[in-house]
């Protein structure tokens, strides 16, 4: 059974998608580019290695903000902040995942769980790590409730 959703609601002033009409947002114009200005090679390797598993689902925004960037279909679901050597992020899944892939866990009464990772090599985007991100990927399509 398809569930109808209504459609995405499209900040005039900077064009980011949301579920709902005038949401809190920052509403900034951020180069994607500038969040790894100073940072090793080795966290732009990681971030688009990680952009790659995620597009890969389907379709995707990548949205550069202020302090991170964030994945979002319907609503965010994943979100990194480069750091000089790796990359430190979190997921969001509607159960906890007990992983080694997550540094902590916090409950969002009452069904949802941030899961906390840093990214540090390439080997650590294992099929465990891509279909814990798949799932993600279905909380934010809001296919997952």
């Amino acid at each position: 059974m398809t569930v109808s959703r209504p459609p995405l609601w499209v900040c005039p002033k900077c064009g980011h998608s949301f579920v709902t009409a005038n949401l809190w947002h920052s509403c900034s114009q951020v180069d994607l580019d500038d969040h790894f200005v100073d940072k090793d090679p080795l966290a732009r390797a990681l971030f688009d290695d990680l952009a790659a598993a995620i597009q890969s689902f389907g379709p995707v925004e990548i949205y550069a903000q202020k302090t991170r960037i964030v994945f979002t279909v319907r609503v965010r679901f994943v979100a990194v902040t480069p750091k000089k050597h790796w990359l430190d992020g979190h997921v969001w899944l509607k159960r906890r995942a007990d992983s080694p892939h997550f540094r902590r866990v916090e409950l969002l009464p009452p069904t949802n769980y941030i899961h906390h990772f840093r990214l540090t090599g390439s080997p650590q985007l294992d099929p465990e790590f891509i279909a814990l991100l798949r799932e993600s990927y279905a909380v934010g399509c809001q296919a997952i409730t």
